[in-house]
């Protein structure tokens, strides 16, 4: 297990939710799991939960162990002051915090734990290439057929942008994508750039 595994596991709820307990047994309830944190202080911010019969909103901090808390040296940060649970893979210290811990480690189905295993350990360029021979015909030609969609919304909302810069003139706008696709792959901006640089009434004459 790895700090990163267990938040996105509590980011995505891959576990089991029923029936959790802190590891004094006091019963758990996550509300709101909160919002994975990009800054300084705690994984997830803006969190709601109830331990018992209180109520509790504020900020969750996850650990592999939670001697983890100590090592980090969280309780001299004041970061770390609004946080309301500490989630924990494994409970191996008894040092008593101001705020419940919760241990995930029977609540994670190793089935999930062993295919992340799977797939880390893989020598693929794509680890999960293989699993595509799972997939059902139907969804994946679903799947196919989703990505052209998006492709084509794609496309149609750049030539809307370029017909609404230059007042709906349709034949410099194909002019305009021409000279991306001679670009294509890397240079397609570029030539696009140079083309809206050069009038259409030029190259006409």
């Amino acid at each position: 297990m790895t700090e990163k595994l267990l938040q996105y596991i509590w980011q995505f709820q891959y576990f089991n939710a029923r029936n959790l307990q802190t590891i004094n047994g006091d019963p758990v309830q996550i509300i709101r799991n909160g919002m994975y944190n990009t800054n300084q202080g705690p994984d997830f911010i803006n969190a709601r939960i109830k331990v018992g019969d209180t109520e509790w909103a504020g900020s969750i901090e996850l650990h592999v162990k939670s001697s983890d808390w100590i090592a980090h040296k969280h309780a001299d940060d004041s970061n770390y002051k609004n946080v309301i649970l500490h989630v924990v893979w494994q409970h191996d210290n008894n040092v008593e915090l101001a705020f419940p811990t919760l241990e995930l480690q029977s609540c994670i189905s190793s089935v999930l734990l062993n295919k992340y295993d799977e797939l880390m350990q893989s020598a693929q360029f794509i680890p999960c290439q293989q699993h595509i021979l799972n997939i059902p015909e139907i969804t994946l030609t679903a799947w196919k057929e989703r990505l052209l969609v998006e492709r084509l919304q794609q496309r149609s909302r750049h030539i809307e942008q370029l017909l609404s810069k230059n007042n709906q003139h349709w034949e410099e706008v194909f002019w305009w994508m021409l000279a991306k696709n001679f670009g294509i792959r890397i240079n397609a901006d570029s030539f696009e750039k140079i083309a809206q640089t050069i009038p259409i009434n030029i190259l006409a004459k």
